[in-house]
């Protein structure tokens, strides 16, 4: 069985995944693609489960255009690039205000999706986005230590580079003021010299020219 059959029959389970009781379906998903960068995002908003795709909001766009400014457009990433997260599944909303973040046992139970994702594809780029996100693989205290900055993992025995990136929400201003503005510049300049992000670029060029 190909990649791509054996990553559409890990969604299909995953679809079906109801093990969180205060999580709300249904399951969101990128698109099934064969990609050598996985993007994790944290969880999905109250928006996303209806529109049926990660990043699909006000957060979503903000990201896009930073994706945009170092050459891939939003329609190219999702065909192109596996989208995940920490959590499937909308957390629900936090009574003191926001979307609750999810508990460690809600994260932990999770990780089996995502743990399998990275058997599956494995990647040579991942790029965490948010500090939830972040923190699954590295020792988080400031964004200021991660962001700007490229760092060598084995995951499930799999090396990877990983480029983190800060949450694109409209509520923080880290990413929009300084340091945060010139260390998101550094992260998306590291991004756009990455091989795996040039490559990117060319299977783009390739496949618009055959269309």
């Amino acid at each position: 069985m190909n990649k791509v059959k054996l990553i559409k029959a890990h969604q299909q389970a995953l679809s079906e995944c109801r093990l969180c009781p205060q999580m709300i379906p249904p399951v969101v998903m990128g698109q099934p693609v064969a990609s050598e960068i996985l993007l994790v995002g944290q969880a999905p908003g109250d928006k996303e489960g209806g529109l049926g795709r990660p990043f699909a909001w006000t957060a979503g766009k903000t990201m896009f255009k930073w994706f945009e400014s170092i050459g891939v457009v939003e329609d190219d990433f999702r065909r192109q690039v596996y989208m995940s997260a920490v959590c499937r599944c909308f957390p629900g909303k936090n009574p003191k205000g926001g979307d609750r973040v999810p508990d460690k046992i809600e994260i932990a139970t999770c990780s089996q999706w995502l743990n399998k994702e990275i058997e599956l594809l494995q990647p040579k780029l991942i790029i965490p986005v948010g500090k939830l996100a972040i923190a699954q693989y590295l020792t988080v205290n400031k964004l200021v230590d991660v962001i700007g900055k490229k760092f060598e993992l084995t995951m499930n025995g799999v090396d990877v580079e990983m480029i983190p990136l800060p949450h694109p929400s409209g509520a923080s201003t880290w990413h929009r003021m300084s340091p945060g503005k010139e260390l998101l510049a550094q992260a998306l300049d590291l991004l756009a010299q990455h091989d795996s992000w040039k490559k990117l670029e060319k299977e783009i060029l390739s496949t618009d020219e055959r269309r």
